[in-house]
């Protein structure tokens, strides 16, 4: 499938890297379907794109929690989770939404509002973490700045 993206143009996405979000992302419930993209001039990097394949004007940024917060483990309902099928540890990915304003050292990420995607079946959904140990605006600009130092 071909669709025009507002990031990346239009781009070429087999049809087995749509993932399903059943109940939509929050804020925007009737998008449902999804695509994992980087930008490939740049390579993996920690940024990552969320592509609607339904609106290609809208794309989020994503990364790994594991990036910015070595100890991310929030603590999820199973009952959340149902809609995701049989979820296993090894084929669970877990992405962040990432805010980069206009003065980049800014940049955060949502840790409370993480995204849950079963890599087996391509279901996916965005949860509420419980409590105070994780924030929504958690600022990442010098960490990525010290890591990419380090590489």
């Amino acid at each position: 499938m071909r669709i025009e993206t507002k990031v990346f143009g239009e781009i070429e996405i087999a049809e087995d890297k749509i993932i399903n979000f059943p109940s939509g992302i929050i804020g925007f419930p009737a998008l449902t379907d999804f695509t994992l993209i980087h930008d490939e001039d740049k390579g993996m990097g920690a940024i990552h794109w969320l592509q609607s394949v339904q609106e290609p004007g809208f794309a989020m940024p994503v990364m790994d929690p594991l990036i910015v917060e070595s100890n991310y483990n929030p603590s999820v309902e199973d009952e959340l989770l149902k809609p995701l099928g049989e979820l296993k540890a090894e084929e669970m990915l877990v992405m962040v939404t990432v805010t980069v304003p206009k003065d980049l050292t800014r940049m955060t990420v949502n840790l409370r509002g993480p995204i849950i995607i079963n890599a087996a079946n391509r279901k996916a959904c965005q949860v509420i973490v419980d409590g105070e140990e994780y924030p929504v605006k958690f600022p990442i600009y010098d960490i990525l700045n010290a890591r990419k130092a380090g590489e």
